[in-house]
């Protein structure tokens, strides 16, 4: 954690440190699927910087990870806006059902989740990538658990229009 400059400002907050020890790799995942791995890292500097100011916020209404993951997601839309969209190449190799991991499904699925608009490809991260249940998925992006629900079925829907029972293009 060699990115804390002030560590004794930190000292105060151990909740914070514990949090950053615990859920670091987590977001750093969840940031490294919106705005790649080379951007993922300040995305997940600036969350825990964030979290910190605003840890008398923290009502604790949700998990700390879920709080972390809404605050991440802010993050990296405001990064999104000022930078063209992330290449596909940059999206991490996505595992089969079986452990496999194939290049051409994978490479489908990148292509595929490209294909969807930012909210349906928000949703699908949160509840498949990370995760997160209906629950979870709505305290991040602060919408209604029905809202996440409708977004996940049509996601997938359209991603079963644009993939075959192979997991590959149609």
């Amino acid at each position: 954690m060699a990115w804390f400059s002030k560590r004794e400002e930190w000292v105060n907050s151990r909740q914070l440190e514990d949090s950053v020890r615990q859920h670091y790799s987590d977001v750093f995942r969840f940031c490294s699927r919106f705005v790649g791995a080379d951007t993922a890292e300040d995305m997940v500097q600036e969350t825990f910087v964030t979290a910190h100011r605003r840890m008398k916020e923290f009502a604790g209404r949700s998990s700390m990870k879920t709080w972390l993951f809404s605050i991440a997601l802010n993050h990296c839309r405001n990064d999104k806006r000022k930078k063209k969209p992330l290449p596909l190449e940059d999206w991490h190799t996505t595992q089969t059902v079986d452990g496999s991991n194939s290049l051409i499904e994978a490479e489908a699925i990148r292509t595929a989740l490209a294909q969807l608009t930012s909210e349906h490809r928000e949703v699908v991260i949160l509840h498949e990538s990370q995760g997160l249940n209906y629950e979870e998925c709505a305290q991040v992006l602060g919408i209604p658990s029905g809202t996440v629900k409708s977004r996940l079925y049509y996601a997938f829907k359209k991603l079963r229009e644009l993939l075959d029972t192979d997991g590959e293009m149609k």
